[in-house]
């Protein structure tokens, strides 16, 4: 798509109604379906007060998780962009992530369609994007051996799952760690590759139309990853840096909630929660509605010592973790579609 295509998109494509209610209904559906199934009258007379304020820490560790993703899309822009356009863009991104499959893209579309808007090429968005991307997988392949090695102290994958589960973790392991291996490869030792990816994938004929117009972009596209490339080591660690701080906000924020409640086994709580996220990857639902509230209940489920609040930690986290983000996320892709309307019509005049 090019630059001229893309100004011309309408953002609003990036969001799919039907996967917006798909994502929520799921979600709310199998949060009512645990508190169902785990909720017991006077529950919550069990609850410690001075547990409580665990909450508020949990919605700051969120908020730095936004943050923290934010700062690596300004850091990485080389501060082309301002500190609020970075706070729309990962807003949108997450938003759009969260109603999204990731089999059709999830939301890296609408982050370089934002980046864009805010004044960045085309090339150099996809790249920071593809970027951003390649630096979420080099945590992944370095989060693997932590499990492997908390394995060995701690019960990281549930008994529950069995062995089909624990063949799938070792499958999503394998190939998480091939994925980082070969976007580490085209990103920063051969970015001449992923122009000749492109330009392949442009060949067939449903796209062949639009190659010409393609290949300006794949230019820019593999002239900013050779300039990546270039970039010192220490780019490379406070990127990194940058979106490890990211994930941890992430895998914190389940214990986090969990702790709110009750006490449970720190350690093996957050392992799991990595171990979790990890697997939260392959849910094929929008947002991994649905399936993550299950994994939720499957890997820390377990650590709570009271089954009947298991339900209220689903809820919880879910408000926390992923209907703020809609609400912020909302907001702030309705921006864009404000934006995109405004210039549209400015155009016409």
């Amino acid at each position: 798509m090019s630059s001229e295509a893309i100004n011309n998109t309408q953002p609003q494509k990036f969001v799919s109604k039907k996967y917006l209610i798909i994502s929520i209904g799921l979600s709310i559906a199998t949060m009512a379906g645990v508190i169902w199934y785990t909720y017991t009258p006077g529950v919550l007379e069990h609850l410690v007060p001075k547990r409580l304020p665990g909450l508020f820490i949990a919605l700051f560790v969120s908020f730095l998780r936004v943050w923290f993703s934010a700062a690596k899309i300004r850091f990485l822009s080389e501060k082309q962009i301002s500190w609020l356009a970075s706070f729309r863009v990962i807003l949108a991104w997450d938003f759009t992530s969260a109603v999204t499959p990731s089999s059709v893209g999830g939301g890296a579309p609408m982050a370089t369609y934002a980046m864009n808007k805010e004044g960045m090429k085309l090339g150099s968005a996809t790249a920071i994007v593809l970027y951003g991307v390649l630096l979420d997988q080099i945590w992944f392949a370095a989060a693997i051996p932590i499990l492997l090695i908390g394995g060995v102290f701690y019960e990281v994958v549930p008994p529950e799952i069995g062995l089909v589960g624990e063949a799938s973790m070792v499958i999503l392991y394998g190939s998480l760690l091939a994925y980082a291996g070969l976007l580490a490869y085209g990103v920063l030792i051969n970015p001449a590759a992923i122009k000749k990816v492109v330009l392949y994938v442009f060949k067939l004929p449903l796209l062949r139309k639009y190659r010409d117009k393609v290949a300006d972009e794949v230019e820019n596209l593999e002239e900013y990853a050779h300039q990546l490339r270039k970039k010192p080591l220490s780019f490379l660690i406070k990127a990194f840096a940058l979106s490890t701080m990211s994930w941890i906000c992430r895998i914190a924020l389940a214990t986090i909630v969990i702790l709110s409640l009750l006490p449970a086994p720190e350690v093996l709580s957050v392992l799991r929660s990595l171990a979790m996220n990890l697997a939260f990857l392959v849910v094929p639902t929008p947002g991994g509605s649905g399936g993550v509230e299950g994994l939720f209940v499957l890997f820390q489920g377990p650590l709570i010592s009271r089954p009947s609040f298991i339900g209220l930690a689903v809820f919880l986290w879910r408000i926390i973790s992923y209907y703020i983000s809609i609400a912020f996320g909302m907001m702030a892709t309705t921006w864009y579609i404000n934006r995109s309307v405004v210039e549209n019509q400015i155009i016409k005049d």
